[in-house]
């Protein structure tokens, strides 16, 4: 193995063993691929955040079960518990970066709201972008300073200054990303308070998605009515409450189908549908497929 100091290592790691400890790696991601490509190329779901910046290629990627065009300099977030996996036979260079919750977290609420909301499993926007070309150079900078700080030994306030590093890179690919929006006229992702609620929206359906609660119950926890919360969620989504709730169960049941070894009833009870005839119609209705049909669709 090269020199711990030899900046041309292709995997820096910083490594905890407990589970509730900060976890941070860079890879290359050609070598990353090379290694991995046989698993990295299935649909898998990891415990952790990942930033994937193409550099060069071009192909597709997939994000819960749904495709995205890769081109040159494209950067995609993915949220832990999230499926996704690479398309086989392209060739790409670029950086993989890797972080799990208690990183991201810190004593930064600033960045953990940026990540989790603007960028990550973001229920209105894209799970990728492109980055300008002027850019790369300073991206190119904080992983030369993120890959520095990981070839040394850990030294007081490493987890902080990792951290700083990751909040300048994603703020820089933010203001291209907001430019970009800008660009293509979506001006309803500006931060307003509406944009806060619908933020809370998706937060309380992440968080009760399971628990059989109503539209009503939702607008109750949020203390507006019912219509307030369905014009909130057709002004941005074009969506009513109930259809953002069902996708939340469904793409957790394919998550489920894919990521356990769980029967299909017991998938729809943790769900909670006590009858799991009843769980089989409805992933039907909104999929188009049985739960075992789509099972076997992504093994």
């Amino acid at each position: 193995m090269a020199e711990k100091n030899n900046l041309t290592l292709t995997e820096f790691h910083l490594h905890k063993n407990q589970p509730d400890k900060s976890q941070f790696a860079i890879f290359e991601l050609g070598d990353y691929l090379e290694k991995h490509g046989a698993n990295a190329s299935k649909a898998h779901i990891h415990s952790f955040y990942q930033i994937i910046w193409f550099k060069t290629g071009s192909g597709k990627h997939f994000v819960d079960f749904k495709e995205y065009e890769v081109v040159d300099n494209s950067v995609f977030f993915i949220a832990k518990n999230q499926v996704h996996y690479f398309d086989t036979g392209s060739n790409y260079t670029g950086i993989l970066i890797h972080f799990n919750e208690p990183f991201l977290m810190g004593n930064d609420g600033d960045v953990a709201f940026m990540v989790k909301q603007n960028l990550f499993n973001n229920p209105y926007q894209l799970p990728s972008c492109c980055v300008a070309s002027q850019i790369n150079v300073l991206l190119d900078d904080y992983i030369r300073l993120m890959k520095l700080e990981l070839s040394g030994e850990p030294g007081f306030g490493q987890d902080e200054l990792l951290r700083s590093y990751l909040k300048a890179f994603l703020i820089q690919v933010q203001r291209r990303k907001s430019t970009f929006e800008k660009t293509v006229d979506l001006s309803v992702l500006k931060v307003d308070d509406k944009k806060i609620q619908l933020l809370r929206f998706t937060d309380m359906v992440e968080q009760h998605y399971k628990d059989g609660l109503t539209v009503a119950a939702y607008a109750e926890l949020m203390l507006v009515s019912a219509r307030t919360l369905a014009d909130l969620t057709n002004q941005f989504l074009g969506k009513s409450p109930s259809q953002i709730i069902q996708e939340r169960i469904i793409l957790e049941a394919q998550r489920m189908l894919v990521h356990l070894p769980l029967n299909v009833n017991q998938i729809g009870y943790d769900l909670g549908f006590e009858d799991p005839s009843y769980f089989v119609k409805f992933f039907k209705k909104h999929s188009g497929m049985s739960p075992l049909e789509f099972r076997r669709s992504i093994a």
